[in-house]
């Protein structure tokens, strides 16, 4: 049986850990040629050893999304490598909380930064090599779809207390995803963006009293985890009565990456256990 990516070329930015990780594992697994993008080097090297493990192409690049020329990187780098794009997943991304009375400029702006500009400049970088294949292929009679696939939360849909910058930047996610959609169908892209609920990943690993985790950005210390309590409340509000896993997650992702989704564009899917919505 054909695999579903075959020789299609992936960009999955975060993928060193996490939900992004596991859907380029995925990809690999279906034949995808992997572009790895990741913050820290020892998370990349895990995930590309994984995958040239399943005898997997694959190359990473190590850079902050953030940062000017990063994006221009990533997309030169699937071309330079792989001869091509087929798919980008726009994964990569944390939360720094605050009620709105105590967040700062900087809380505020890192959001947008990081899950609604990032995203922005890698399309933005990847729309002449696109359009450039396109031209290529139509006139050699050809139809090839391209995928892009967003990532968006419950706190994007529906909001969430202390939240109020992660929750700007993902809903603003859902309407770069939906103008992205009436842009690019003439190039026979499909634009689609998951919502993801409670999912496992570190950012919501158990917050155990007197333990501190955090991850560094912009030369903060900024705490993850949640509480105990807040995670026992996850058996009451999800109608499945859990989290989900990173692997349920990425096989969402699968999906709108795959031929399975090739009429389905403009759309937000809700990961979230039955929890969530509009």
């Amino acid at each position: 049986m054909e695999k579903m990516l075959e020789g299609k070329v992936c960009i999955v930015t975060g993928s060193g850990r996490g939900i992004a990780k596991e859907a380029a594992l995925w990809f690999a697994r279906e034949g995808g040629k992997i572009v790895v993008c990741e913050l820290d080097e020892n998370p990349a090297k895990e995930a590309v050893a994984e995958i040239k493990k399943m005898n997997g192409e694959v190359v990473a690049v190590i850079g902050d999304i953030t940062a000017d020329g990063v994006a221009e990187k990533i997309v030169k780098t699937a071309v330079d490598t792989f001869g091509g794009l087929d798919v980008i997943v726009n994964t990569a991304g944390f939360t720094w909380d605050a009620m709105v009375q105590n967040m700062t400029d900087q809380q505020w702006d890192a959001m947008l930064k990081v899950h609604l500009t990032a995203p922005f400049r890698i399309i933005r970088a990847a729309a002449p090599v696109i359009r450039e294949r396109v031209k290529q292929e139509t006139l050699a009679g050809k139809t090839v779809m391209r995928k892009i696939i967003n990532i968006s939360s419950t706190s994007g849909t529906q909001g969430n207390a202390g939240q109020i910058n992660y929750a700007a930047a993902k809903m603003g996610v859902i309407g770069m995803t939906k103008a992205l959609a009436k842009e690019w169908g003439r190039y026979n892209v499909n634009v689609n963006c998951v919502a993801f609920g409670a999912i496992e990943t570190r950012l919501v690993q158990l917050k155990r009293k007197g333990e501190e985790a955090f991850i560094e950005r912009d030369g903060q210390k900024i705490p993850i985890g949640v509480p105990e309590e807040g995670r026992e409340r996850w058996k009451t509000v999800i109608p499945l009565g859990r989290a989900g896993t990173a692997d349920e997650a990425a096989r969402v992702i699968l999906f709108f990456a795959s031929p399975l989704s090739d009429y389905v564009s403009g759309q937000t899917l809700i990961c979230g256990g039955g929890y969530g919505g509009f």
